[in-house]
């Protein structure tokens, strides 16, 4: 049959796939979808394979774009094992549609990966997401097994394994309070160690309400369903400012050593908005293309509103493109603007960050007024600090030539110099710094 796609429903959408659901090897202690197992007592937590084909045929045929992403989360996806995404790949090439290019990608906490996943991986072109939270020591802070051991050198096993084959991969990297005072030191090892080209950092914002902050605190001892209430926070959390202070510290080192070699999201998405591009659903005027589907076919209305009154439906009984198009679902997207406080709208940075993500509104504005994102602080020290650079990066694209240049200007600024000293200087020219090194070991890392 010929699918009929509702006219108000998006040509392309990004759907986070569950297959184990919440079920994880790991038990990180922040980590706030390990309690969403609750949803499903007595579940054995696979996607079943018929459920697996219902899946792939309706986001191939519902796409009207000529890119299609198939993105693996969790939980932790690698336990269901390779067959598993074996059967996705013929799948997909059984209804994939003339000129249709589908994209693979997979979020994991490396723990599983040998030398059969990483060909797999490498086969088919996935895109890798591998969660590491820093070195060792600050690793193994929070991101634990299930008896609480540090799980670091599993994942650098997996990261191995991934160098090995020449898989493509990213960091992503969350933000909490083990981390959040050594940006730098993350950074680098991120840069240098682990020889990564993509970086996600991610804020760990860990609500709780006044009944559930001690149960927090210990470590969730039992959890009960984690749910989108509460205006307290643990302390495992980011500090707002503290976010704004760590992105501002890596920036500093990124906008003058690694410029187009180093492509960190959170400055990639700043860049956008100020050539007027919202490509993260985080700083997006609007939200509601952004969506997960769990191991039963269930579709939430986000990644971070897996609970029952986001359930938009089952897959199995309709189609996901009609969901996504439902009037319940695009007015998810649509509140995301229309309660917006009078404090962000007047904020000059809003182009920049539309008030965030509406999972951490929970703060209020100076005035009282509900609404505020509790990382607003942090928002505006970064933005407010990269103004000039991204308006010069900016500049640079409107004229078609590379955002590196900018490494130039901070060179020369640097050591008191005329840019134009630096203008044409080549990789392995002196550096007109002084310093006796190749301008590519010294201002013009590259």
């Amino acid at each position: 049959m010929t699918l009929t796609i509702p006219t108000n429903a998006p040509p392309a959408y990004h759907l986070l796939v569950k297959p184990t659901g919440a079920v994880c090897n790991l038990d990180c202690k922040y980590c706030f979808f390990l309690s969403k197992e609750m949803l499903y007592p007595g579940s054995r937590f696979r996607m079943a394979d018929d459920l697996l084909e219902i899946y792939i045929r309706q986001i191939l045929e519902s796409h009207r774009t000529p890119e299609v992403t198939i993105a693996w989360q969790g939980g932790e996806p690698t336990l269901m094992g390779l067959d598993f995404f074996r059967r996705s790949i013929e799948y997909v090439a059984q209804y994939k549609k003339p000129g249709q290019r589908v994209v693979y990608t997979i979020q994991t906490n490396g723990t599983q990966i040998d030398d059969a996943w990483a060909a797999f991986f490498k086969e088919y072109d996935f895109l890798v997401g591998l969660s590491v939270d820093g070195p060792r020591e600050i690793h193994d802070t929070y991101r634990v097994n299930k008896g609480g051991a540090g799980s670091f050198d599993q994942v650098m096993r997996g990261w191995e394994y991934l160098k090995k084959h020449g898989v493509a991969y990213n960091i992503l990297c969350t933000v909490h309070a083990a981390n959040q005072e050594h940006g730098l030191e993350v950074y680098r090892f991120f840069r240098d160690d682990l020889k990564a080209q993509f970086i996600q950092f991610i804020p760990i914002v860990e609500r709780a309400t006044a009944e559930t902050l001690p149960l927090a605190l210990e470590g969730w001892r039992e959890r009960p369903l984690y749910q989108q209430t509460g205006d307290l926070v643990t302390d495992r959390s980011v500090g707002s400012e503290a976010y704004g202070r760590f992105l501002i510290e890596i920036f500093a080192e990124w906008v003058r050593r690694d410029v187009g070699q180093v492509y960190v999201q959170m400055f990639d998405v700043a860049l956008g908005s100020w050539v007027g591009q919202h490509n993260l659903c985080v700083f997006a005027p609007e939200c509601g293309n952004a969506l997960a589907l769990e191991h039963t076919g269930d579709l939430y209305a986000c990644d971070h509103y897996v609970e029952p009154d986001y359930l938009l439906g089952n897959i199995r009984e309709t189609h996901m493109i009609e969901l996504i198009a439902s009037d319940k679902q695009r007015q998810f997207g649509r509140d995301k603007a229309d309660k917006l406080p009078q404090y962000c709208l007047a904020c000059d940075v809003r182009f920049a960050c539309h008030g965030g993500c509406p999972r951490n509104r929970f703060s209020h504005t100076p005035d009282g007024e509900p609404g505020l994102n509790y990382l607003c602080a942090g928002y505006k020290l970064f933005f407010h600090h990269v103004e000039r650079p991204m308006r010069i990066m900016a500049n640079l694209l409107r004229e078609k030539r590379a955002p590196a240049e900018i490494m130039k200007l901070y060179a020369a600024e640097d050591v008191g110099l005329d840019v134009e000293q630096f203008a044409h200087v080549g990789r392995n020219d002196p550096c007109p710094c002084g310093s006796g090194k190749k301008f590519k070991h010294c201002h013009g890392r590259r």
